[in-house]
């Protein structure tokens, strides 16, 4: 029996089978729990359709995160579906490429009103449409960040911004939920080569610094964000919440 036999789960940010969000469902559906999965626009559905297909019970739904009628929608479906929920994963971060691309002193207001709306007020969006369905039996919250949160990394400009709003939204979250037997983590994850981290300016230097100077001498692998994600989603971390787990071989520890 796995260990998330009997659970139920939704992810949102699958993109194709190079995504952290589909290497944690992958891990998910490896122990049993039943899994939800959203897309946005029908440029992206095939291939998040074509993934999902093979896990068995599977549920795809359309949603923008920026619309509050969607994610009701969603919820509800998953509702009707699931009948409760034990597991949100929000794995959703966005910014205009100009915004990215330029210095940071050139973002503009609407570019940074996106990143925040996308990247970090969809969680709190997200995991009040889950909560009644949380409320019950209690459950995880999980949200994917990164180092440029916590210091000014090249190129990841106002997405660092965006990541730092979503880490102290996971621990104001952490701490509201906490009475309700919800609990809600991040993980940090070092650079891995996906379809949103090629939109950082300069991410192949950034992978080979990485690997250079991380304690483990290496870049950090999908498989291994997903097993960091089945822990923080899992009886295993029950008393563990409002934290940053670095998934990242050691990086930020090093000082030079």
């Amino acid at each position: 029996m796995g260990l998330l036999e009997g659970k139920t789960g939704i992810i949102f940010g699958v993109a194709n089978k190079r995504s952290i969000a589909w290497a944690i469902a992958q891990a998910f559906a490896k122990e049993g729990m039943r899994l939800a999965f959203t897309y946005q626009g029908e440029r992206l559905k095939e291939s998040v359709q074509e993934l999902t297909s093979t896990l068995n019970g599977s549920l795809l739904l359309s949603c923008d995160v920026t619309l509050d009628a969607e994610i009701d929608r969603v919820f509800k479906s998953v509702a009707e579906q699931f009948g409760k929920l034990d597991v949100l994963v929000h794995s959703v971060a966005f910014a205009p490429r100009e915004d990215m691309e330029n210095d940071f002193i050139k973002t503009t207001r609407n570019g940074f009103n996106i990143a925040q709306d996308i990247s970090a007020y969809s969680l709190i969006a997200l995991t009040r449409a889950a909560l009644p369905l949380m409320e019950k039996g209690g459950g995880s919250v999980l949200a994917m960040t990164y180092y440029g949160a916590v210091k000014a990394v090249l190129g990841y400009n106002v997405m660092g911004v965006a990541k730092s709003s979503l880490e102290s939204t996971v621990r104001y979250l952490a701490a509201e939920l906490g009475p309700k037997n919800i609990r809600v983590n991040a993980i940090s994850a070092g650079p891995v080569n996906t379809l949103a981290a090629r939109g950082v300016r300069g991410f192949i230097d950034m992978l080979k610094y990485h690997a250079e100077k991380a304690p483990l001498r290496r870049n950090v692998t999908l498989e291994e964000i997903g097993n960091a994600a089945l822990f923080l989603c899992s009886p295993m971390s029950s008393a563990i919440t409002g934290e940053v787990l670095y998934v990242d071989s050691g990086y930020n520890i090093v000082g030079l």
